[in-house]
């Protein structure tokens, strides 16, 4: 599950897998995955003295994770980390520049995974997270890294991994519970970016966007175009965007079709404690309902006829 350093360091800049007192540092690439690694973990990193391990996401609740750029305390940190994970599937194309002074283990959560290309690409779409079956395989995966890092806490870990994967059945079931009660004229779903093309497939949803993936790439008129098209043809009530990218491309789709806001869902980052996703867990279950409001709220049998 572990890729290491090209080179083996000498002892002396070996990383400790940690022990009480010095924990070892496990550093994920994003905020989701660092509160799985925590979840799995359980009581070897839930911050108190006994801790074996000390688990941190370098990109804060709310950061685009597309094009972000590592500062020299990121680097600095990768430096000392003991374990760095990152999501893989093309997310993180700035990774290889942050641990090419790190002798840390790296795991990437989604090996594994049959990914999903990008429209009109062989490139795999990164969001597989979004998928609350496929996110299982991250547990596994996560779980296996952490084992090879502590192997005196294994049973815990694997014990925790599937108490989480219990957990995420559960969400799954309440997401297809409420994604079920949309009408069949109303199964499509249009965001600002393609992050939803998992979940689309597991819950059988058309889906719709703006653009493919988050970049700097200028949004122009072909792309509010064919999203405008998709809107009338699937008659679809509203429309939604990520918390992490602007909202100016949906207000503009939302002038060209008349479709309503369906809200703002949460994929790419988690919020901070005191925002509506504070856990990657209640990130799917606050995007399922915000998803079932948007679309059922907005639809009336008059503006399905105007967008006909």
């Amino acid at each position: 599950m572990i890729l290491t350093a090209c080179t083996t360091p000498p002892p002396e800049e070996e990383h400790h897998s940690g022990t009480p007192g010095h924990p070892a540092t496990v550093l994920t690439t994003f905020t989701i995955l660092a509160d799985m690694a925590r979840s799995i973990a359980g009581n070897a990193a839930h911050g108190g003295p006994g801790d074996v391990l000390t688990i941190r996401s370098l990109t804060p609740p709310g950061a685009e994770i597309h094009g972000y750029e590592p500062t020299p305390a990121d680097v600095a940190a990768a430096a000392d980390a003991s374990l760095i994970i990152d999501n893989g599937l093309g997310l993180e194309h700035w990774t290889d520049r942050l641990t090419q002074r790190t002798h840390a283990a790296r795991a990437t959560a989604s090996t594994g995974i049959t990914p999903i290309p990008i429209a009109g690409t062989t490139d795999p779409n990164p969001h597989a997270w979004m998928s609350p079956t496929a996110a299982r395989t991250y547990v596994d995966n996560i779980a296996a890294a952490l084992t090879d890092l502590q192997p005196d806490q294994a049973e815990q870990f694997r014990a925790n991994a599937d108490s989480y994967k219990r957990r995420l059945a559960d969400v799954d079931g309440h997401i297809r519970s409420g994604l079920s009660q949309l009408p069949k004229d109303q199964r499509a779903l249009v965001t600002c970016e393609g992050a939803f093309s998992y979940l689309a497939r597991d819950t059988h949803l058309a889906e719709g966007y703006i653009w493919p993936v988050n970049t700097e790439r200028e949004i122009n008129s072909d792309d509010i175009r064919r999203a405008a098209d998709f809107v009338r043809d699937h008659h679809v009530p509203a429309v939604f965007c990520e918390s992490t990218v602007p909202a100016g491309p949906k207000q503009q789709l939302m002038r060209e079709t008349g479709a309503a806001d369906g809200g703002t869902l949460y994929v790419d980052s988690l919020s901070d404690a005191q925002g509506p996703v504070p856990t990657y867990l209640d990130l799917l279950e606050y995007d399922a309902k915000t998803i079932v409001t948007g679309l059922t709220s907005a639809f009336t049998p008059t503006t399905a006829g105007q967008r006909q």
